[in-house]
């Protein structure tokens, strides 16, 4: 049975536009019950009804806390029958009680290879910082900001003359790629997270070819 999932988006959506193609590709056993936005004007919310699926906007601005505005989130959520969240570009610290509402069921994408580069300027750090590696990240959501533990990583080079823009495109490309395979993994049940430490159980199925001059860890499945 497919897994569902809502996705959380604040702006473009083009990592959920990457998990829509994978579903209706029949790579990814989940359904997006919900694509849930804290932003009127979010492009993500008109890629999901582009394709049928259920969206919602939350603005953040209505709500006196963060507690209320999530409170409102898992509301919804439930309401839509999504058991995993997946954040995609969503601008948004998440409350204890929200991690406590999808315990263990909460991924992120983040454009750095972390712990280095946190935040939002994940892309511009790195390339401002000169690093030759640079790289994203899907990782379980914990208090901490783009601190859970790693499920799967992607690195690719930098060059003394990127700046955040050119980097940033660089990585999204693998962006795409990682985020539905550590879904997949998830909706699998093949995950398990020991101390900081995320295993994925093998199960023979037959690589992908990830681009030329990247690296990926836990290597992608077909399909991704």
């Amino acid at each position: 049975m497919a897994l569902p999932i809502a996705v959380l988006v604040s702006g473009s959506g083009s990592n959920l536009q990457a998990l829509i193609d994978r579903v209706e590709s029949g790579a990814l056993e989940a359904r997006i019950a919900l694509v849930l936005s804290n932003k009127p004007d979010s492009y993500g919310l008109k890629r999901a009804r582009s394709h049928g699926i259920p969206a919602l906007c939350i603005p953040h601005t209505e709500y006196a806390d963060r507690l209320e505005f999530d409170r409102a989130m898992i509301r919804a959520i439930r309401e839509a029958g999504a058991e995993t969240v997946v954040l995609a570009g969503f601008m948004r610290m998440l409350s204890a009680e929200f991690l406590k509402a999808f315990a263990g069921r909460v991924l992120n994408i983040h454009p750095a290879l972390l712990p280095s580069f946190p935040g939002v300027r994940g892309q511009r750090d790195a390339a401002d910082y000169g690093v030759t590696l640079a790289g994203c990240t899907v990782h379980f959501v914990d208090e901490l900001m783009d601190h859970g533990e790693v499920v799967i990583q992607a690195a690719v080079p930098a060059y003394p003359d990127d700046d955040g823009d050119s980097l940033a495109e660089r990585i999204l490309a693998l962006e795409h790629r990682i985020l539905p395979q550590a879904v997949q993994w998830l909706a699998q049940g093949r995950i398990q997270v020991k101390g900081r430490k995320v295993h994925v159980t093998p199960t023979g199925i037959q690589r992908a070819v990830p681009p030329a001059n990247a690296l990926v860890n836990p290597p992608l499945e077909q399909g991704f």
